[in-house]
């Protein structure tokens, strides 16, 4: 058993008291306060930290050889960037890479749709790419091509494949591959003799016409 001793009351240790018993609700109104400032830091820091990116849908535009006859690419982009919508403009001879690049983006979720629009060789190279990404196990929403300068074989996961191409001149047609259960389009622009292969990306009609299949897509 403890024992506790008995302390005489005296006007020294009742003063003492006192104040013990006046500091008690200073030193819980001290403690509130502290517990609310964490509270409040917590919750600006979580407002603070970064939301995770939203996919976003992107196109990637191949020119043809030199980079010097395909600037309508250029031009194309241009007009997409000014829309929000995000573009890749390269040569016909970065396809691989682009694709790798294109699925590694797909698959982190930050991509959400991608379409692909080449010229001339840059349209050859939209085929391959579509077809790699397919092997890669990736969706094309939407591949468009100009006056491709060989025949091409359709093939990869695309949704819709649309082939602008003039038959009097150095454009081909793109056939439909085993694999490719895509919706495929071959429009032949003979008639308008406003258009070459030099400049049928440059063609302002076409580029509007582009485009809105473009945003049809998204």
């Amino acid at each position: 058993m403890k024992l506790y001793s008995h302390t005489a009351f005296t006007a020294g240790n009742f003063s003492a008291r006192l104040r013990l018993f006046q500091l008690r609700p200073l030193h819980a109104v001290a403690m509130a306060l502290l517990l609310l400032a964490l509270s409040i830091g917590a919750a600006a820091a979580q407002s603070a930290a970064p939301a995770p990116a939203k996919a976003r849908d992107h196109v990637y535009l191949l020119r043809g050889a030199f980079n010097i006859f395909s600037l309508g690419m250029d031009e194309i982009a241009e007009k997409l960037e000014r829309m929000g919508i995000g573009t890749t403009v390269a040569n016909h001879a970065s396809w691989s890479s682009l694709a790798d690049e294109a699925a590694a983006e797909y698959k982190a979720g930050r991509l959400r749709n991608i379409i692909l629009v080449g010229h001339s060789s840059g349209a050859m190279a939209v085929t391959d790419m579509a077809a790699k990404l397919g092997q890669l196990g990736v969706p094309v929403k939407l591949a468009i091509g100009l006056d491709p300068t060989s025949r091409e074989v359709a093939s990869g996961n695309v949704g819709r494949y649309i082939n602008y191409y003039i038959a009097n001149g150095m454009g081909n047609t793109v056939v439909r591959g085993k694999q490719f259960n895509g919706v495929l389009q071959n429009v032949d622009l003979e008639r308008n003799t406003e258009l070459g292969h030099f400049n049928i990306d440059k063609n302002q009609a076409l580029q509007q016409q582009v485009i809105r299949e473009i945003r049809a897509a998204l």
